[in-house]
């Protein structure tokens, strides 16, 4: 594989079927990317703060509202802060929305996983 001057990062579930999708994007690349297994380790609010600063988003939009734990939790409540919401990300990763791709000071959520080839 060959490896590139930035490193790219990919926030991957091997069950999500578009998770797989973009790992094979960026495989098909020739790209060998860190692979984060969040369900396993789930990214420090301080990282889900970063990865999103490069998103230019804020906590809400990265949450899977289809989940229960979504609407168990009341996270549709408008009121609730973003420091809040990043722990409930950081607490509850099967919240996450994936897969997302970080290269450099750039992040994109592969949804639909064509579009991390835009910081490819």
């Amino acid at each position: 594989m060959i490896t590139t001057n930035t490193k790219i990062t990919i926030y991957y579930n091997p069950k999500c079927r578009k998770s797989r999708e973009a790992l094979q994007i960026i495989r098909e690349k020739g790209i060998d990317p860190e692979i984060i297994y969040y369900l396993d380790e789930p990214p420090s609010t301080k990282e889900l703060a970063e990865v999103l600063r490069k998103m230019g988003k804020r906590p809400r939009d990265i949450f899977r509202k289809s989940e229960p734990l979504y609407k168990d939790l009341g996270l549709k409540n408008k009121d609730l802060s973003d420091d809040v919401l990043l722990e409930h990300l950081n607490k509850h990763p099967i919240l996450i929305e994936r897969p997302i791709v970080v290269k450099g000071q750039r992040a994109v959520l592969g949804r639909p996983p064509e579009d991390i080839k835009k910081i490819l």
